[in-house]
């Protein structure tokens, strides 16, 4: 990360006992494994990629926060969704945190996943993740049908966000094959930034408007919003936010792999940092602050011996 470690604590000298010799696929001889030789484990460099959604941007400046406090040199690349995957498959990157599944990110990972065979799915660090067409609570439309009824009214306009996001291809399949009527409607490109400028805009004016929206997201707090119906599921159900990382990380970076692993991200609530970046704080100057604030319970959610006792 670019910008300076605020309070770098220990870096460990750990004990390495058997267990974890078996987890590195490392074969002790018996007298060392008797002793219990200290050895310091290697922190290879860590590289992050994320997309420019709130929580992806959040979360992963946190994690590479951590990660640079234990004493690792650690890299974040902001690209497109896509890229974000392809980096990860490629090797260009260690890991992320970003990815939405089983249903939004399906073309990159899952039983026909252009990318399931190059990554490894660590599991959820967010539960409870929706997607669906967003609309100010203001307006009387409560679904999509109502949506599709009342079409002119909001200039028969989608306002979307990048075209490689994975509710971008949803809606655009869902309007070329008329589901729910949503033929009639128009899908435009633009990002998370400019979604929720013209979100904010019209809220502002008392304006309807129907954009491409995911909670968890700051603007949930900052708007009176609702998700509309979704009778057909074009946008699937309830999801969970995974970390996906490479293949072979596990055999040459143990350390960053324990990690990604055992942190558990569903104990601690992101809300500061979500708050802080939306205005406009430094994403690293806020993950900063988030880790100094809750460094005690960072600390208890640390991943066990042998690599990692404390911050």
């Amino acid at each position: 990360m670019k910008h300076s470690m605020k309070r770098v604590l220990t870096v460990l000298t750990v004990l390495v006992i058997a267990s974890a010799v078996v987890l590195v696929g490392c074969q002790p001889s018996g007298e060392q494994a008797a002793e219990g030789d200290e050895m310091q484990v290697e922190k290879a460099p860590v590289s992050l990629a994320y997309v420019e959604w709130a929580r992806a941007v959040a979360i992963t400046h946190v994690a590479g926060e951590i990660l640079e406090r234990q004493g690792f040199e650690v890299t974040l690349n902001s690209v497109a969704n896509a890229a974000m995957w392809q980096s990860v498959a490629s090797r260009d990157s260690d890991a992320l945190l970003a990815a939405w599944l089983p249903a939004t990110h399906q073309m990159f990972y899952g039983p026909d996943g252009e990318f399931s065979d190059q990554l490894v799915n660590l599991g959820p660090n967010y539960y409870g993740a929706r997607l669906g067409l967003v609309v100010p609570s203001y307006v009387e439309e409560e679904s999509i049908p109502d949506l599709v009824a009342n079409a002119g009214k909001y200039d028969n306009e989608i306002i979307g966000i990048d075209p490689g996001a994975g509710m971008m291809q949803s809606a655009e399949t869902a309007i070329d094959n008329d589901v729910s009527g949503l033929g009639a409607m128009t899908l435009v490109e633009g990002s998370g930034p400019t979604m929720t400028a013209a979100l904010g805009q019209a809220i502002e004016n008392e304006e309807p408007i129907v954009v491409t929206g995911w909670a968890p997201h700051w603007k949930f707090g900052r708007w009176d919003l609702k998700i509309l119906e979704d009778p057909e599921g074009i946008f699937g159900t309830t999801e969970t936010i995974n970390t996906m990382v490479r293949e072979g990380l596990a055999e040459d970076n143990i350390a960053a792999y324990v990690f990604f692993e055992q942190f558990d991200w569903t104990q601690i609530s992101l809300g500061p940092v979500l708050v802080n970046n939306q205005e406009g704080m430094d994403p690293a100057e806020s993950a900063a602050q988030f880790v100094d604030n809750n460094i005690d319970q960072i600390n208890e959610l640390m991943p066990d011996r042998p690599y990692f006792t404390e911050m």
